[in-house]
């Protein structure tokens, strides 16, 4: 019988683990697709080669009006291409790059040297994910070259030249991290006005990362199955992942009515909290006294200067109402809305009614209400109530409208 209630005890504590593990759904970090998956704020710096397809009409040369063609010669059709990148990464998904490369290339016509070089930065955009990473890329800066004058071969110049493009890493260790990239990079094209020139690269690289988080508690060599940390012989629930001491999970605080706060701060423990914007931090359900009605809804009688943000003086009154009211309940915030009718321009539309949005705060907060109580937001004439086609219709329209707002702290219990 003992035994029957010790495995009921053990299959319970499992049952509560799964539903409140501290790891949920988390990707399993101790396969290799996941453990090294970029990290924010981490570096990247490293070299990299690869093949260079020059345009055959890309206009970098030195232009030299003694000659027949300007001195322009075709580069070989692929060029290697040798250089140095560093990158810096905020987020997971997202960093800036810089790097700069040179290009050993050689003229078709003459067999002579012509290096080009590029100093170029970019933005990159990746799925970080897992250890393989994909992601794409767009930047700008200059390319040039450097070779003896013409006719022999192209002189010295440079150009603006943007690049866009995309490629995978794999990351195959805290430390190193492998990369190809496809990319197009786009210059002028030889001749005036004659448009862009097209010249891919494909490159391979290696760099080092930096920045990472430092590693992970070593799991036991022996012994730890939910691998928590906590080898089975002192784990109290080693089939599930849990914290230390015993190596079990920890357990949500109770909340009878599951309105989102606990038991211990809930003034109703059996009763679910409205959410209606008014006194929702207390756990017990309520009604939104009548004066707030004053602040839900279309606000009639507030007007403003035609095609203006400026308030006119017969609209103080409804708004000393819904000042008065906001100063009664200290705990209430509000948004104000501004919409306009569907005549005019869809950005001025867009800008006016947030202007006159703005107008309404500004007149509220000047008679001493919190600015952080209140939001506004410019619908323009996205939402209508009437039809455009009418003034009467038109006069609906042009509106102001108050929205009472969830407390913050209730929404953050959700």
């Amino acid at each position: 019988m003992s035994a029957n209630r010790a495995a009921g005890t053990r299959t319970a504590e499992v049952d509560i683990g799964r539903r409140y593990s501290a790891r949920g759904n988390r990707p399993n970090r101790g396969r290799w697709i996941h453990r090294w998956a970029p990290e924010p704020h981490m570096g990247e710096v490293g070299i990299f080669g690869g093949v260079w397809f020059p345009s055959r009409r890309l206009e970098l040369y030195e232009p030299d009006s003694s000659l027949g063609d300007l001195g322009y010669q075709k580069l070989w059709v692929a060029t290697p291409e040798l250089g140095v990148r560093g990158g810096y990464y905020p987020f997971r998904f997202f960093g800036v790059e810089a790097e700069t490369a040179v290009m050993p290339a050689k003229t078709q016509g003459t067999d002579a040297p012509a290096t080009a070089w590029t100093v170029r930065g970019q933005l990159v955009g990746q799925i970080g994910l897992w250890s393989v990473t994909p992601f794409l890329l767009v930047g700008t800066g200059v390319m040039g070259i450097a070779s003896s004058a013409p006719p022999r071969a192209l002189g010295s110049e440079q150009d603006v030249a943007l690049h866009f493009g995309g490629g995978v890493k794999v990351f195959l260790n805290r430390w190193i991290q492998l990369r190809l990239d496809i990319r197009d990079v786009v210059s002028n094209r030889r001749g005036v006005g004659e448009g862009l020139a097209s010249s891919p690269e494909i490159l391979l690289g290696v760099s080092v990362t930096l920045g990472r988080e430092k590693k992970r508690r070593a799991r036991p060599k022996s012994g730890d199955r939910d691998g928590d940390g906590i080898r089975d012989l002192e784990d109290y629930c080693p089939d599930v992942f849990g914290v230390e001491p015993r190596g079990c999970p920890t357990v949500c605080i109770d909340d009878n009515d599951a309105d989102g706060l606990p038991n211990p701060e809930d003034k109703c423990p059996n009763d679910p909290e409205s959410r209606n914007g008014f006194e929702d931090t207390d756990g017990c359900p309520d009604e939104v006294p009548p004066e707030l009605s004053q602040l839900a809804g279309i606000m009639v009688g507030i007007n403003f200067d035609t095609d203006k943000d400026t308030i006119t003086s017969g609209s103080k009154s409804r708004l000393d109402n819904a000042v008065a009211v906001m100063k009664k309940y200290p705990s209430l915030r509000v948004e104000v809305i501004g919409h306009t009718d569907g005549h005019g321009g869809y950005r001025h539309n867009m800008d006016l009614s947030r202007r006159r949005a703005e107008a309404v705060k500004r007149y509220i907060v000047e008679q001493g209400v919190d600015t952080s109580r209140i939001e506004t937001r410019g619908a323009g004439p996205d939402e209508p109530i009437d039809s455009n086609t009418t003034a009467d219709g038109r006069a609906k329209n042009r509106r102001i409208e108050f929205r009472i707002l969830e407390d913050e702290r209730a929404a953050a219990t959700k």
